[in-house]
């Protein structure tokens, strides 16, 4: 296979959730260049439409579906519309997610549970639906998006928010599990740790903060709206297939900062 080919994903379907605005929005059009149909999925269904317009532009399918990844009726809606649809599902991309910002000595433990609810249980159930449909069709590849602050703690004018950095850890390590419990369907699991990207819901806090956070960055500046595109094509391919348990870092060179 010529090398360029094997990042192709013609004829292949991704569901990316979260898929709307931000990083899921970047990672759904670096899938549909490259070739793939592409579910859109997150709670706001209007959003999803809008992006599933500007996905065909690329001469692909897309499809917008309603979910809430932290309610299991949903994820498994999302499948089975994915399935009935496109009739297999070959890339999942757990983008879904939220932070909630409060002091840890007195964190409220109903977001505490929120933020598990969808960033940890939510990524797992609808995982292990989409691996099902996966090991019956003879593999997939599952990409989870976790994030730099999985990695350890950091002050909290950085990172206030333990539930979020704790998920994040967590989801980390059930990306190695489980790519160790399906390697033997064909399924690879990996993730991706972004740093610092500004996105509808960050980007006036980056903005306030850019004069303490970009020091700490080797390359000089936030991450941009191509610096995911590529990482997502290809773990997504074949271009990785013999690559599963991973955890892939685009921070700038901010964890590599002594």
């Amino acid at each position: 296979m010529h090398v360029m080919d094997m990042f192709a994903l013609n004829g292949k379907t991704a569901v990316v959730t979260g898929g709307s605005v931000g990083l899921g929005a970047q990672m759904a059009t670096a899938l549909a260049e490259a070739g793939a149909n592409v579910v859109v999925a997150a709670r706001k269904v209007d959003r999803c439409k809008e992006m599933c317009a500007k996905l065909e532009a690329n001469g692909i399918r897309s499809i917008a579906v309603a979910c809430d990844v932290s309610k299991e009726e949903d994820c498994q809606k999302l499948v089975d519309a994915t399935s009935k649809e496109f009739g297999r599902v070959d890339i999942l991309v757990n983008n879904a997610g939220i932070s909630w910002v409060a002091e840890s000595l007195n964190f409220p433990m109903d977001k505490w549970q929120k933020v598990m609810n969808l960033n940890v249980n939510g990524t797992f159930q609808l995982s292990a639906m989409a691996a099902k449909v996966m090991k019956e069709q003879g593999g997939g590849k599952i990409v989870n998006i976790a994030s730099i602050g999985g990695l350890g703690g950091d002050l909290p004018e950085n990172v206030d928010s333990v539930p979020y950095t704790a998920s994040k850890g967590a989801v980390i390590t059930m990306t190695k599990d489980l790519a160790v419990k399906w390697a033997r369907y064909g399924i690879t699991v990996n993730a991706i740790c972004p740093g610092w990207f500004p996105t509808s819901m960050n980007d006036k806090l980056l903005e306030e903060q850019a004069v303490r956070l970009i020091p700490r960055i080797p390359l000089g500046r936030y991450g941009g709206s191509e610096d995911i595109k590529g990482l997502i094509v290809f773990l997504s391919s074949a271009a990785s297939d013999y690559m599963t348990g991973q955890i892939v870092i685009a921070d700038g060179g901010q964890t590599a900062l002594v």
